[in-house]
């Protein structure tokens, strides 16, 4: 690495050259800036800071000059010459002389960006052997209270909080480009089965008022117990990844690649699930073992069919948001690529630090989820418990107000969904034997709500709210499609 000084000053004080660095850079940066103050806009987006500099000095310089710019002030050699004047570091390199001899050597302004980004590169490779050797450290210490497997989780943690960091931001694009995008979004929704712009849950009537399950978007499915939440979830994530071709560039044309952390149920559990579906038995009996022979029979063919279902389980407890993230990185880098992620359910993941209130940890998960979307350019669907206020009403149907922690919640979701089932309601409002006439009419009502549900988008960033109607049968867990008084069976298979 570069590590000459100008005109043969002393070589900083924290230089190192048993690390990547490059002292050269930082000095072309920093006169650069001194030079011409414009320079510090062109590198906002590689989001530099002092910790990025290899010289302590040379961060100080940069973060004082940054603070002055930011406030309108003009920074340059001279106005600089005051405000280092108490710093002893840079005593040691010439004082105020060498702070002109950085303006004056600056070579070119417009080269400033390439260097803040190899300045921000080697701090990324410094902080990588740093941490290659805290890894070894700790493997090498062989302690009985930590497992192999606490410290692989931990240094996955530490390695996704170097990645994050790394990020630059995509600043402004012309709006040419943002056009060509939307126009391309439109013509594959146009020639798409079905028309739709975002990937298809297999359920008809959702797919029209949501337009499909859109990229970069973050879906908040909730419901109060027992109403269905998990196994629509996971309805949707099935028929996503049953529905997956593979075009000749490798991409999905049509359903896709499905992550689904599952912070509750075990993958074994969840497998059943969806074999009780697609085989069409009874959940209830799968678990008791109590099958007839051509039971059995569907449940091995269906177990067959899904072999190769691109559906990918994770069913480790008590994820971190930053931990997930970094999985479902992992598993977007993987030869198939990520369509789809589903959290089930939010309120089990926890914050990568803790924080003073629960509504700080929900918002900073929400937020998580939210950019896990956007960077990875996948729809998220995380499910969310309801607030038990929803018990304390008349009418039962969960709207925004129910959602625990609603304000971040609510605020970072681009849709918000309800499952609600009013059957489940209504069966346990059932009268004594000896009323008859509220009997009669228990029945009457009963067999109206038998098999339906109800998911109520309460939020819609980019479309319509409103009520959809689906079928649910309790046996397999499955949802589906209703038919309507005007409709055929046929119509909507």
């Amino acid at each position: 690495m570069t590590t000459l000084a100008l005109n043969n000053a002393p070589i900083a004080a924290g230089d190192d050259v048993s690390v990547p660095h490059n002292i050269e850079a930082e000095q072309q940066l920093l006169g650069a800036i001194l030079s011409a103050n414009y320079v510090m806009d062109r590198i906002d987006d590689v989001q530099l800071t002092a910790e990025h500099f290899h010289d302590p000095v040379h961060g100080e310089i940069f973060a004082r000059a940054a603070a002055r710019i930011a406030a309108g002030q003009q920074t340059d050699a001279t106005t600089m010459k005051s405000v280092m004047a108490d710093h002893p570091g840079l005593a040691m390199l010439g004082g105020a002389e060498y702070l002109l001899k950085l303006q004056l050597s600056a070579v070119a302004s417009t080269a400033a960006r390439d260097y803040a980004r190899l300045i921000h590169d080697l701090k990324v490779r410094r902080e990588l052997i740093d941490l290659g050797r805290r890894v070894s450290d700790r493997a090498q210490a062989l302690r009985d209270d930590i497992a192999p497997d606490d410290q692989i989780v931990k240094a996955e943690a530490e390695l996704f909080q170097l990645a994050s960091t790394g990020n630059t931001q995509r600043g402004f694009q012309p709006f040419l480009a943002a056009l060509t995008e939307a126009v391309e979004i439109a013509d594959a929704a146009y020639n798409r089965s079905g028309q739709l712009a975002g990937l298809s849950t297999g359920l008809l009537d959702l797919d029209k008022m949501l337009g499909g399950l859109h990229n970069s978007d973050l879906l908040i499915l909730a419901g109060r117990p027992s109403m269905g939440k998990t196994s629509l979830a996971t309805n949707i994530a099935y028929n996503v990844a049953k529905a997956y071709r593979k075009g000749a560039d490798g991409k999905a044309t049509d359903g896709g690649v499905v992550g689904f952390f599952s912070l509750e149920m075990s993958a074994a559990q969840l497998a059943q699930r969806i074999l009780s579906e697609a085989a069409e038995v009874a959940s209830e009996l799968i678990r008791k073992g109590d099958l007839n022979q051509d039971e059995f029979q569907k449940y091995l063919q269906a177990a067959q069919d899904l072999e190769t279902c691109p559906l990918f389980i994770d069913d480790t407890p008590a994820l971190t948001i930053s931990q997930l993230a970094a999985r479902a990185r992992r598993l977007s880098r993987m030869p198939q690529g990520l369509n789809l992620l589903v959290i089930d359910y939010l309120q089990l993941v926890r914050p990568a630090t803790a924080k003073d209130s629960r509504v700080n940890e929900v918002s900073e998960i929400t937020q998580g989820l939210k950019a896990i979307a956007k960077e990875l350019n996948i729809p998220v669907i995380a499910l969310s418990q309801l607030s038990r206020q929803v018990e304390n009403r008349e009418d039962k149907r969960p709207q925004l107000s129910d959602l625990r922690e609603s304000g971040s919640i609510e605020q970072d979701a681009d849709v918000v969904m309800f499952v609600y089932r009013g059957e489940y309601y209504k069966e346990r409002e059932k009268p004594g034997e000896d009323n008859l006439e509220a009997m009669a009419k228990w029945q009457q009502d009963m067999e109206s709500l038998h098999g339906k549900a109800e998911v109520i988008i309460g939020k819609q960033r980019h479309g319509p709210v409103g009520n959809v109607e689906l079928s649910f049968d309790g046996r397999f867990t499955k949802f589906g499609n209703l038919v309507k008084p005007w409709q055929s069976a046929g119509e909507i298979a």
